[in-house]
This record gives structure tokens, C-alpha cells and sequence, in this order.
């Protein structure tokens, strides 16, 4: 036992020494770091590159990423502010002459978040400063993106792959059946089609119908502003992506070749005569295995004070709040929606005393509506407070997303923003016949007729199905009712554009369901005006704050030194795989109470 004991001993403080040791390195590299000055030198390229889900807020804690960065396992997520802050920083700076866009591993979840780092873009080709763009193969959403470039080359081996867009499902109508799983779907909404897969085995006319109308407006406006970047004509562009597959036949299966035919691209480049191009056009060398003097999008905000500076904000002013994600109830992460947690965000940004206007950043399809009513409230009484709210939507404002930001004093949205499904619905699941077929039979007695009518071993009372389609029609009626009461208008007129269907920004804006298009500055703008604030206005993210030590370790993450240590092989392997979410309908069961109907506002409309 007493040599155990010694070994225990002798591990604890193996351990002890590893962790003491491992700190002390990082801190005397940080050290190190602060000591070799600025990067950002004289005639250098801001590289934007970005790997991963383009987002408004992360999933992770601070002190994850930045770990993960340091081990080489980076959280493949980039922030939308993130890009727009650097972007305009460097129209400003004059040791940034030109960017370089890497789109190619982008993984955009809608068009609304590229809109707004698009038109960064385009502020900073207006100072007179060229934006390229270099791709190996870039899909219709990368692509995008860089049509905002004033030239766009891709590698010989690439393309452009632009087919136009799709929403399809799938559906578990036979399969439940089989299993002798009975579905049982309340709703109220002609168009409300969330939960249709578990009742049917193909989509409903009415979801055709109108996913073919929002789809159709998404894909217009990719068509007419891709084709006024490039200088097209937009029929013939629509008519290439409809023809693509003669397109591509006719030029021998090259997508570079026909990419410059059809005039997306402006010429066909390897990344390493992309490079001798930059350095043709005056761009000093690099260092070791760089072709050209460069700096990333996390050393670049790093070295100007920009990662945290939205935090750091102390001052008066316009306070954002960001609300990305499923809308579940309790306490969430942030990345993701709670009632109880982006309730009580909002509650004490409005008691803070520094929050003069509030601006809530909407990019959620929804889902529980109790969530999605406690957070409503709280936008209700910071508006009774005296301190004015606006709302920015993202990629997806739609159901409990909509649900959340319709009693703001104004909505922005993008025209591609995808909002409306003002609908709800509730499921509640019996399984008597697949226990019979395992031999197994449910019986006893109750005090009551509804006593253990939520059993789901037994089948579903009528009485049962009254008590939760009154429950859904009531939450429908108190929907449109304060959708009516916070758009100043009818019952009736609302009714008839709600019934579950979705929109885009700009067929909502013609609706009367959104105020104006115009992206999260614009919002940031409004908000200010409306709190009498001045040109000088201070704007702070309302988030958990990063400590002195999560700071030290963002900065030495981005750190170049931490960035040559991984090509030495400091780091672990990538175990990131993305994988396709093929059934995200059943992600509405993570957080469903057992003996209790559920309600949701939720909308599936992600279009691929």
C-alpha cells in the first residue's frame, strides 16, 4: 500500500509539473510574442481565408478556441463581425494594399451573412484598393461571395459549381408505420410544414407551393446580383446554370475552361502563379513558405486590437445581442438560443445603464414557443423602459425566430434573409402497436379520464387530442394577434400571410412584415438615431466577458510564432468532419419533455 501510495504521489506531481511547466512555456512565448512588435508591415496582404460555418456568434468558449487554435484543432467557425471588422480596418490602414479572398472553405449556412461581409468588400474596393479572389473549386455560395472581387481566378483543376437552389427532405411516414409508431401532429398554418415527414410520405402541395415561391425569390436574387457584378445579362446567367450539363459537355468537361467562357471568372491560375501574379504587381515576398507579405484574418485582428474590442467597450451606447441558433428552453451555451439564458442577457443589458438602444441580431428557424415568448417579453420591456429596440436578421428570422423580434421598433432584414412561418404546431407520439409486436401490452386503471392520457405506451384519447389542438390554435391566435398588435395592423390582414409560410426579406418587406432592408450597421445606425446618440457611438456585444487569461491566450493562439511552432508539428491531428445533417427534423426531440404536449414555431427552410 505504502508503495502504491508513492506512486500515486509520484504521478500527482508528474501532472502538477507538466501543467506548471506547460503554462510557463505559453507565457514566456507570449512574452516573446509581445516583444517582436507589429506584423502588419509596410505593403501587406490581407489574406482572408476563412474555414468553416460563417457565424454570428461561436459555439465555443474563448479559452476552447483558443487552445484549439494552438493545437491545430480550430474551432472551423468564423464570425461574421469578424470579417467586416478586418475588412473595414484594413480599407483605412495604409500598410494593407489589397485583399486576397480564399473562399474555398467557406461553409456559408445562408446568403444574408455573405451579403453583409460582401458589401464590406465593396467599401473597401471604393477606397481604390483591388480585392482579388482565388479558389481551387468554389460552390454557388463561395462563388457569391467572391463575384464581390474585382478579379477572380480559379485553379485549372476547379470550377464554378453554381445548379441553382433545392429544398428537399426526407420523410418517415412508412418507416414509423412499419415500426407501428403513431404520429399524432396538431397544427394550425395551410403552409406550417415543419412536421410534415412524420405524417406523410411526400411533400404537401402546399409546402411545393410556397417553398417554390420563397426558393424561387433566394435564387432572383443571387441571379441579379452576381450578374451586376460581373456585367452580365441575367437571363443568359440563369440560362448557363440551367444548362449546365451541356455547358460543361460542350467544353470537354473543363468547369475552368467554361467558368471563363461565361464570364464568372477572369482567368484560370495554380495557387503558386496566382502568387508570381501578386508579385508581378509590386507585392513584396514573404517569409519562409509564404510567397507574399501576408497576414491572416486572426493576426491581423489580433495585431490591431480588434478581437476583443467589441467586449472592451465601455461607454455608452448601442449594445448588441445576439440570438443565433435553435430557440430551446432553460439555460443554453452560447452559439445557441435559451429562454432563461437569452432572457436574462437581455434583461441585464436593459438594467446596466449603459445600454441606451439595443439591437438584437436574429439568426434562428426557431423552436420552442414558450423560449421564443420569454424573450419576446423581455424585448417588450426594454421597450417599456425607455430604450429603443431594432432588429437585425440574419440568414433565417423565421417562426420563433420571427416570434422574438417582432415586437422591436424596427426590423432590417437582407432580401435573402429568410423570415415569415409565422405558424406552430405540436406532436405527441403513442407506441401500443410497437409493443404489441414485441408481445407486449400496456393496462391498469386511473382516477380520471385524463389520468395517464400522456402515456405514450397507450393509445391516444380523442379527449386528449381536443385538450392539445385547443392548446396549439390558442398559441396560433396569440401569434398573429401580437404579430397584428406590434405591426399595427388586423387580425385578418396578418392571418392571411402568416398560415406557416415563409418569405424572403424582400417579399416580407412587401408584406409589411419586416421595416427595412439593410444589414446589422444599418441597424447599429438606426439604433442610435432613435436614442438620440450622436455620430460617435460607442457599440459593445453583450457577452460573457473573457478573463485577463483567456485574453492572453486568444492573442498568443493568433500569435505568428504559434502559427510556425504547428508547421513544426506542434499540434494535434484535425478530427473535423463535416458531416451532412440529413434529418434535422428529429433535433426538435433534444430538449421534449416526457407526459407533456410540445409545442414549437419551427421552420426547416435551408435551402442547399
Amino acid at each position: 500500500m505504502r508503495t502504491l501510495g508513492r506512486g500515486i504521489n509520484l504521478t500527482r506531481l508528474i501532472v502538477i509539473n507538466v501543467f506548471f511547466f506547460g503554462l510557463l512555456a505559453l507565457v514566456l512565448l507570449g512574452l516573446f510574442v509581445g516583444s517582436r512588435g507589429a506584423r502588419v508591415t509596410d505593403q501587406t496582404v490581407l489574406v482572408l481565408a476563412p474555414e468553416g460555418a460563417l457565424v454570428e456568434q461561436y459555439s465555443a468558449d474563448p479559452l476552447s478556441r483558443a487552445l484549439g487554435r494552438m493545437s491545430g484543432d480550430a474551432v472551423k467557425q468564423v464570425q461574421v463581425r469578424d470579417m467586416v471588422r478586418a475588412i473595414d480596418a484594413a480599407a483605412t490602414d495604409a500598410h494593407v494594399t489589397r485583399i486576397v479572398l480564399r473562399p474555398d472553405r467557406l461553409q456559408a449556412g445562408g446568403f444574408a451573412s455573405l451579403r453583409e461581409v460582401g458589401a464590406a468588400l465593396d467599401r473597401f474596393r471604393a477606397t481604390g484598393k483591388p480585392v482579388l479572389a482565388w479558389g481551387a473549386s468554389l460552390d454557388q455560395s463561395q462563388y457569391y461571395l467572391a463575384s464581390h472581387a474585382d478579379k477572380v481566378y480559379i485553379d485549372p483543376q476547379g470550377g464554378v459549381m453554381a445548379t441553382g437552389l433545392a429544398n428537399y427532405r426526407l420523410f418517415y411516414k412508412d418507416l414509423l408505420d412499419r415500426l407501428g409508431v403513431q404520429v399524432h401532429l396538431f397544427r394550425v398554418g395551410q403552409f406550417k410544414s415543419a412536421a410534415e415527414p412524420f405524417i406523410l410520405d411526400h411533400a404537401s402541395p402546399e409546402s411545393k407551393e410556397a417553398d417554390a415561391f420563397w426558393l424561387g425569390g433566394l435564387w432572383s436574387t443571387w441571379i441579379d446580383e452576381v450578374a451586376a457584378r460581373r456585367h452580365l445579362d441575367p437571363a443568359a446567367l440563369r440560362a448557363d446554370v440551367d444548362n449546365l450539363a451541356d455547358r460543361v459537355r460542350d467544353a470537354r468537361g473543363s468547369l475552368a475552361d467554361l467558368a471563363v467562357e461565361e464570364k464568372l471568372v477572369d482567368g484560370i491560375a495554380t495557387e503558386q502563379q496566382f502568387v508570381q501574379m501578386l508579385r508581378k504587381q509590386g507585392v513584396p515576398a514573404g517569409k519562409k513558405e509564404q510567397g507574399f507579405r501576408q497576414v491572416d484574418l486572426g493576426g491581423y485582428l489580433a495585431d490591431r486590437g480588434l478581437s476583443n474590442a467589441d467586449m472592451l467597450e465601455t461607454g455608452n451606447g448601442v449594445t448588441v445581442v445576439v440570438a443565433e441558433g435553435e430557440i430551446t428552453g432553460g439555460k443554453q451555451a452560447q452559439g445557441s438560443i435559451g429562454g432563461d439564458s437569452t432572457a436574462a442577457l437581455i434583461r441585464s443589458v436593459r438594467n446596466d445603464g449603459r445600454t441606451k438602444a439595443l439591437v438584437l441580431r436574429v439568426n434562428s428557424p426557431g423552436g420552442e414557443v414558450y423560449a421564443a415568448e420569454q424573450i419576446r417579453r423581455e424585448v417588450e420591456l426594454t421597450r417599456a423602459a425607455g430604450i429603443p429596440v431594432v432588429v437585425s436578421m440574419g440568414d433565417v428570422a423565421a417562426s420563433g425566430g420571427y416570434w422574438i423580434s417582432m415586437n422591436a421598433n424596427r426590423i432590417y432584414a437582407e432580401p435573402n434573409t429568410i423570415t415569415g412561418s409565422i405558424g406552430i404546431f405540436g406532436m405527441f407520439f403513442t407506441v401500443p402497436d410497437t409493443l404489441a409486436k414485441l408481445g407486449v401490452k400496456s393496462d391498469g386503471v386511473a382516477t380520471g379520464p385524463l389520468a395517464g392520457a400522456f402515456d405514450v405506451t397507450r393509445p391516444l384519447d380523442p379527449n386528449v387530442g381536443v385538450l392539445i389542438q385547443s392548446i396549439i390554435d390558442k398559441g396560433y391566435r396569440d401569434f398573429v394577434g401580437n404579430v397584428a398588435k406590434a405591426r399595427g395592423k388586423d387580425f385578418a390582414s396578418i392571418d392571411a400571410i402568416a398560415q406557416g409560410r415563409v418569405w424572403t426579406g424582400q417579399q416580407a418587406l412587401e408584406r409589411g412584415l419586416v421595416d427595412k432592408l439593410g444589414n446589422l450597421d444599418d441597424a447599429i445606425r438606426d439604433a442610435a438615431q432613435e436614442a438620440h446618440l450622436g455620430k460617435d457611438v460607442h457599440v459593445r456585444y453583450a457577452e460573457k466577458p473573457m478573463g485577463a487569461f483567456e485574453r492572453f491566450l486568444t492573442n498568443v493562439g493568433d500569435s505568428t510564432e504559434a502559427h510556425v511552432a504547428m508547421s513544426w508539428g506542434v499540434r494535434l491531428p484535425s478530427w473535423v468532419a463535416m458531416l451532412p445533417k440529413l434529418a434535422p427534423e428529429f433535433a426538435l426531440f433534444r430538449t421534449a419533455e416526457a407526459g407533456k404536449p410540445n409545442v414549437y414555431a419551427y421552420c426547416f427552410c435551408s435551402p442547399r
